[in-house]
């Protein structure tokens, strides 16, 4: 159901508020340059600041600037089921076409808690569901045999693989169904999952360079590996300066470095050292974005 580039596109803030403009802006160049499509209130759109009015707000501005051109998946996640449930009945009431839904953080849920968590959803919201696995953030893994178990659950869709293993993310693969989306939640993991039978990336990179991004999947599925493969490594270098800090303070600073956006975050998240920032601008300098 889901597949390709798709991009976790980034809030922009402006004087402290969610600017729909640049918002908008930024969705037209994703389509433009061929993104399959947009999650809107991911980890790198900064969810976790956002007020439940402008989470709700983000993504009806998103589906109706999408206006069904690619697929929105919400982020729709939360520690709470209650409250994850709520931010998913309203994603799909708004006309999400998904919805990725983070592991419950912080409370660290066992394996059968995690499995519960996504049933709730899935069962009460007849919207289809990408769950989001990414330890580094929440403090649990969602293990290949119970993505295997929810993917049993008909409106459980795919995954979002984001353990940084690669015999994880085969695993998965492995262990469910074939229409089963494992998408990759880091970029330079793309083309080895891809490769292994992966349905596509959830990407942060597409953000600053969506049409290399689709420009890789697109060649991969087109049997031009080597295309692929070119693509993979003309992007690695951006891809580890996009990293050097935690996201999405990088790709915000490049995006404001390339005058799409104001560089504006909300605390905890700060502005890049100077050293760092000097890392990012000679990488996009380098890759041509400015």
């Amino acid at each position: 159901m889901f597949k390709g580039a798709i991009v976790a596109i980034v809030t922009p803030f402006k004087d402290g508020k969610v600017d729909e403009e640049a918002l908008r802006q930024l969705i037209d160049f994703q389509i433009a340059n061929g993104t399959d499509g947009i999650v809107p209130c991911g980890t790198t759109g900064e969810s976790t600041t956002l007020s439940h009015e402008e989470h709700d707000k983000v993504i009806e501005i998103t589906i109706d600037a999408v206006k069904k051109r690619v697929p929105v998946i919400a982020g729709s996640g939360s520690n709470s089921t209650a409250e994850a449930l709520r931010l998913t009945q309203h994603a799909y009431k708004a006309g999400a076409d998904g919805a990725l839904i983070v592991c419950p953080y912080y409370n660290r849920p066992t394996q059968e808690g995690l499995y519960q968590h996504f049933k709730k959803i899935a069962e009460s919201v007849p919207i289809p569901i990408v769950p989001y696995n990414i330890p580094s953030r929440t403090g649990v893994n969602l293990m290949p045999p119970m993505v295997a178990k929810l993917a049993k659950i008909k409106n459980i869709v795919g995954i979002k693989e984001a353990s940084g293993s690669i015999k994880q993310m085969s695993d998965v693969i492995e262990m469910c169904p074939d229409n089963f989306a494992v998408l990759s939640g880091d970029d330079n993991f793309t083309l080895p999952l891809l490769a292994m039978g992966g349905a596509g990336v959830i990407s942060v990179i597409s953000n600053v360079a969506p049409a290399d991004m689709a420009g890789l999947v697109d060649a991969f599925f087109a049997g031009d590996i080597n295309k692929a493969k070119l693509q993979h490594h003309k992007m690695a270098p951006l891809m580890e300066a996009l990293f050097v800090e935690v996201n999405p303070i990088p790709v915000k600073a490049a995006l404001a470095m390339m005058g799409k956006i104001k560089e504006e975050y909300r605390l905890p998240l700060c502005k890049m050292t100077d050293a760092n920032r000097e890392k990012l601008k000679k990488a996009m300098a380098d890759y041509n974005l400015i």
